[in-house]
């Protein structure tokens, strides 16, 4: 048996963190989505070893990558602190170093021994490790192609938040996975029949980016979560022993701030939104604008009540890569080629997404007046531009 703790304590870590403020549904854990993940590795392993029998050694090989497979999906998620990105940009310590320090934990790795699985090979699979002896299975874990993590997250977030958007053909996606050579390696791609699946999965993870994971109040309540847990925490260190962090989830920094007096503190358990959105920008072309209007609202409301928000996706990770390396590769009669030139959609879906937003402090800044002061700048800045 696998750490039975260690596993149980995703039940208390949401997967999509302060979402539910913005979601009242998404309140699944990390813990489901492990479950999901494993079955939908599960699913797409069987699959592309029905078809890839020749790229196996036997069917011990067979048996044992299986076994390898579901053991690193069940645990991919094992090393997120509480509210996960949160944690991590206050402690300063990624999941990933976590997830290394539980594998090395005495009981995680007879655990694994007792699944017949090599606790070194689970971690390269779960980190990506470029020199994994599995790299196709390094594919359904870690990404970015086509992986069982992303796989299930979309559409379990999806359904809790109700983003019809964010849903694909999953049925059709892992049908059309297939084992490929290219140059001497072992990658998962698709046969031809399963590009639309494929197109479907690349816009549901931008309309997910864009409707769900960079929504505004979910990035609000981020910034105060934060704010919150440097008062919770003044040492950095404070979760380094990696017998504390496990003692701690979600609910426990919400016991921990329910007599805390702070506005963050009083922020997130009343639900009381600090911060208004002054401007959206969602195209590249606005970065000018975008610029413009941010030391407009510095100038005129003070730096500290002004926030920008910047984030962006290089949509070629949407589920595509940079490279031939990271592509996806879809199997024709003429030999594999680059999903860019099976689709035209991913073909115009290269680059970056950007979502950029400014927010104002509700208590120190007229909001109306600073969207207007915005709406003018980028009226005047577009009408230039256009002539």
């Amino acid at each position: 048996m696998l750490d039975a703790a260690a596993l149980q304590r995703l039940r208390r870590l949401r997967q999509l963190g302060l979402a539910y403020l913005a979601f009242p549904s998404a309140e699944h854990s990390r813990f489901t989505h492990a479950l999901g993940a494993l079955a939908m590795g599960t699913r797409a392993f069987d699959q592309l070893a029905r078809h890839g029998r020749e790229f196996f050694a036997g069917e011990a090989d067979v048996a044992y990558q299986r076994r390898l497979v579901r053991a690193a999906l069940l645990l991919h998620d094992i090393g997120h602190g509480p509210f996960s990105h949160a944690c991590e940009a206050v402690l300063g310590v990624r999941h990933e170093e976590r997830t290394s320090e539980l594998l090395a934990l005495e009981s995680l790795r007879n655990g694994l021994s007792e699944l017949d699985v090599s606790p070194e090979d689970v971690l390269g699979l779960i980190l990506g490790d470029p020199e994994s002896r599995y790299p196709a299975l390094r594919e359904l874990v870690s990404g970015p192609n086509l992986d069982a993590d992303r796989m299930d997250y979309l559409q379990r977030d999806a359904y809790f938040t109700g983003v019809a958007s964010g849903r694909y053909d999953a049925d059709q996606l892992v049908a059309s996975l297939r084992l490929l050579e290219r140059n001497g390696r072992l990658a998962v791609g698709i046969e031809a029949r399963g590009v639309v699946a494929l197109e479907s999965f690349v816009t549901a993870r931008y309309m997910m980016f864009a409707s769900v994971y960079f929504h505004h109040t979910t990035r609000i309540f981020e910034r105060v979560l934060q704010d919150a847990l440097r008062e919770l925490w003044p040492d950095p260190r404070a979760l380094d022993s990696i017998d504390e962090f496990l003692r701690w989830d979600d609910f426990r920094v919400l016991d921990a701030i329910a007599d805390e007096r702070s506005e963050s503190a009083r922020a997130l358990r009343e639900r009381i939104v600090p911060y208004a959105v002054a401007a959206e920008f969602n195209a590249e072309r606005d970065l000018s604008v975008f610029e413009a209007c941010e030391a407009a609202l510095r100038e005129r409301f003070g730096a500290g009540n002004v926030w920008a928000d910047e984030q962006s996706q290089v949509l070629h990770r949407l589920p595509l890569g940079i490279g031939d390396e990271r592509t996806v590769w879809v199997a024709t009669a003429a030999g594999p080629i680059d999903a860019r030139e099976a689709s035209d959609l991913i073909a115009k879906l290269t680059g970056k997404a950007y979502w950029r937003k400014l927010f104002v402090r509700r208590k120190a800044v007229d909001v109306d007046e600073a969207r207007r002061l915005c709406a003018e700048i980028a009226g005047r800045r577009r009408n230039v531009s256009v002539s």
